[in-house]
């Protein structure tokens, strides 16, 4: 990224957002657990913006899916997500197994962003009769079927686009009048001012190139006609007109799952 150019739009608002700083394209979400990957030399800069918080890299804004496979979803994704492709889907399904299960003949289910379909499995065999997903990453899901849907479910996914505003739409063109997105994605701390770049969340070899405050997330469902409800710092529902079936969900949001996740 040219760095004699220190300010841009806000891909949220449109407003001033200055360079926060650079971290190496290795710096993932799970050095924690596995430890640091060998340092690329490749920088990432992120920048701020300062009306809304969001926090976000253009450096990723010409790449096209194949990229994004090659070098981001590849063989190795494992070693920085771990949790990816078993036990986070899992945990989803149960989080929505216990709260929507009576519903599951009635309801029809998206789950946007859900890779290889196991949220999808999982929920089909508990019981939900309609269930599909979508991801463009997937060369078995990647084709949307035009429906319309009650419940969208998108786990970890808005961290990961480059063009939050029009994911959302895509996202908020499949749902009902009356209907419910169901998603997570991480906020930013309260202490962000003191971490900066240094906060796990921030990594860019796990796809993290979009991270929101509470401020610009409201502000990016708002744009496109939903209200933003957040049960934890890293679970949250959108809605247009909130359907019967979700309002004990708002009752009990503070119940919500946990927030770190990949």
């Amino acid at each position: 990224m040219d760095q004699t150019v220190s300010h841009h739009r806000c891909k949220i608002c449109g407003n001033s957002a200055a360079v926060l700083g650079q971290v190496d394209f290795a710096k993932h979400c799970d050095e924690g657990r596995s430890g640091k990957l060998p340092v690329t030399g490749i920088p990432v800069t992120y920048l701020r913006c300062a009306v809304c918080d969001f926090l976000f890299t253009r450096d990723f804004d010409s790449w096209s899916e194949a990229d994004f496979g090659k070098n981001i979803y590849n063989a190795d994704y494992a070693l920085v997500d771990p949790d990816f492709a078993e036990q986070r889907p899992a945990a989803n399904a149960s989080f929505i197994i216990q709260r929507f299960a009576a519903l599951g003949q009635k309801i029809r289910v998206l789950d946007y962003g859900g890779g290889e379909g196991k949220l999808m499995d999982l929920l089909r065999a508990n019981g939900f009769r309609i269930v599909n997903t979508y991801d463009p990453f997937s060369s078995k899901y990647n084709v949307s079927d035009g429906q319309k849907y009650d419940l969208i479910t998108a786990f970890e996914v808005f961290e990961h686009v480059p063009d939050p505003i029009a994911t959302m739409r895509d996202i908020a063109k499949r749902l009902k009048p009356e209907s419910l997105l169901l998603f997570s994605t991480l906020l930013q701390p309260a202490n962000f001012a003191e971490i900066g770049l240094d906060w796990w969340y921030v990594g860019p070899r796990n796809g993290h190139i979009s991270l929101h405050s509470e401020k610009s997330l409201s502000l990016l469902l708002k744009q496109c006609g939903l209200t933003l409800a957040s049960a934890s710092q890293g679970v949250h529902i959108g809605f247009g007109k909130l359907p019967h079936f979700a309002r004990s969900l708002m009752k009990t949001s503070n119940q919500g799952g946990s927030a770190r996740s990949a």
